[in-house]
């Protein structure tokens, strides 16, 4: 039986796929190769790169006009500035490559001679070029993960690239495509060799074009869900559909993830005579975050990059900033953590929204276990008691902000992050926490939504910095909380202001008051 994929390329005879050739423009890729370009296609990790540059080598040498190779230089990584070791490991992987995919001996057969006749900073342009003189077809080389190379090595392997550019087709590959998450134009090399940072812009001006594979559309998202009700009967309910893409937003794996968990992990899916259900999704995407699922931890490790955190952390604070580096907002575009959406920067997906707090927060929570427990705030009709919560918050934040907060890595949006901290730790007991926000929000919105035996208790809290007056903060916040309590049809919320000011005292930071704005209730934490 075939099942969702979420670990390496896809193989149709394994795993439920859509066309891995219908995933990009193939017919601008051939027209490139036609014109003997040497372009880019770079993607996020873990969105289908590699499934389709297999599917187009497979294509290419089907079609009997090119002779197509794809290599994986990622084992040269751990060569790092070993420029000789990470040559050695490229060339070897191209050999047992060419050995498996094309069963041809040749680049086998000479590499060996020509590393140590050649050396490392002229044996790839000397091995492909002899490859491409003895091949009685046009070479086209794929080249996964070359942004994995690291330094010098990487170095070296683009300008080996470039000095055999010109002696294209006849005696050089007509054309290559180097595939990563980034684009070359944005490396910053650190190169030992010659004490200096190399663009990759530079190393590797032979550039013709970059293009960028996406996420999937909604409409291939359902897609791919329904060809496991094709194979299977079971089907996926309309709102289970819409939620997987709500969550997601289309990211590959984070689709596969979420359908994999609800449909072959959790008991209640895999009962086929049952639909997979909008409550089924909602537990499979917590399943998933609370395993930190290999994804989810190596997006947390990238939240620990300086080029990240100055994008990041703003806007969890909700600025309002005229620039970030432009640079440093490409790169984290080119990782998949945001995305522009009419101009505007957001996080990409709610799952990555929820993520990134919670990992933020994942050592702040278990210190505070010891001095919070859910039971403290839980009434007697088994209701979540905010009022009492945010009371307790509002005398620990006296008592230990300054603190704490200095242990977070994203100072500036620590009274953001520990209020966050706080409320996940009560909430791991049974409910969950919808978070919304952006650069330039001015603000966090969460949303508690929690179980209990008679129904779904909604809370709305809104997260503000004191920028202005006291007054017009507040002003600003009544009419933004009401908003965000009419879309989930709350009568009561709250709004907490944490006043970040060193001149004032606490008593006139701390207060707690009730307003009625329009026709809801909404309570007003100073901190």
């Amino acid at each position: 039986m075939r099942f969702f994929n979420t670990a390496g390329p896809v193989k149709p005879e394994d795993h439920y796929c859509l066309n891995p050739l219908e995933r990009f423009n193939l017919e601008e890729i051939l027209y490139l190769l036609e014109q003997k370009k040497y372009f880019v296609l770079h993607a996020p990790r873990q969105t289908g790169k590699t499934s389709c540059l297999l599917a187009l080598m497979k294509y290419l040498n089907a079609r009997d006009q090119y002779c197509c190779l794809y290599i994986n230089v990622e084992a040269a990584q751990g060569a790092r500035e070993n420029v000789k070791r990470g040559i050695k490991a490229i060339l070897n992987e191209m050999g047992s490559r060419s050995r498996v995919y094309l069963n041809n001996l040749y680049p086998d057969t000479v590499w060996p001679d020509i590393l140590e006749k050649s050396g490392e900073d002229a044996a790839f342009n000397e091995v492909i070029s002899r490859w491409a003189q003895n091949s009685q077809k046009p070479l086209v080389l794929l080249i996964d993960e070359i942004d994995s190379l690291i330094g010098d090595t990487l170095i070296s392997v683009l300008r080996q690239i470039r000095s055999g550019y010109d002696k294209r087709p006849d005696h050089f590959p007509q054309s290559i495509i180097l595939c990563g998450v980034r684009d070359v134009r944005d490396y910053r090399i650190h190169s030992d060799k010659e004490k200096a940072i190399i663009t990759g812009g530079s190393a590797f001006n032979i550039k013709a074009k970059s293009l960028r594979l996406g996420n999937f559309i909604q409409s291939e998202v359902n897609a791919l869900i329904e060809e496991h009700t094709k194979e299977t009967d079971q089907e996926f309910d309309s709102k289970a559909k819409e939620l997987i893409w709500e969550y997601t937003q289309g990211q590959p794996w984070l689709v596969n993830a979420l359908a994999y968990e609800v449909a072959f992990e959790m008991k209640s899916g895999r009962d086929r005579t049952k639909p997979i259900t909008e409550d089924m999704v909602i537990q499979a995407k917590e399943n998933i975050i609370l395993r930190r699922e290999t994804h989810l931890d190596q997006l947390a490790d990238k939240l620990r990059e300086d080029r990240v955190r100055n994008v990041i952390c703003p806007m969890l604070e909700g600025k309002y900033i005229e620039k970030i580096n432009p640079d440093d907002t490409q790169y984290v575009i080119d990782l998949g953590l945001i995305k522009k959406n009419n101009s505007e920067l957001m996080i990409s997906n709610p799952i990555y929204r929820e993520v990134i707090p919670r990992e933020l927060t994942i050592i702040t929570q278990y210190n505070l276990a010891s001095k919070i427990q859910s039971s403290w705030y839980i009434s007697s009709d088994s209701r979540l008691d905010v009022e009492k919560l945010l009371k307790a918050f509002q005398e620990f934040f006296r008592e230990h902000s300054e603190h704490w907060i200095e242990r977070f890595e994203y100072k500036e949006a620590g009274p953001q992050l520990l209020m966050q901290a706080f409320l996940q730790r009560i909430i791991n007991s049974g409910g969950r926490i919808e978070r919304e926000y952006g650069l330039g929000r001015g603000r966090t919105d969460l949303a508690i939504i929690w179980p209990y035996p008679k129904g779904i208790q909604k809370e709305i809290i809104e997260l503000k910095l004191l920028h202005k007056s006291l007054e017009k903060t507040i002003s600003d916040g009544l009419d933004q909380t009401y908003k965000y309590m009419d879309k989930f049809g709350c009568t009561e919320g709250h709004l907490v202001i944490f006043d970040r000011s060193t001149v004032k005292s606490w008593e006139e930071k701390i207060f707690c008051r009730k307003e009625v704005y329009q026709d809801k209730t909404i309570t007003i934490w100073g901190m």
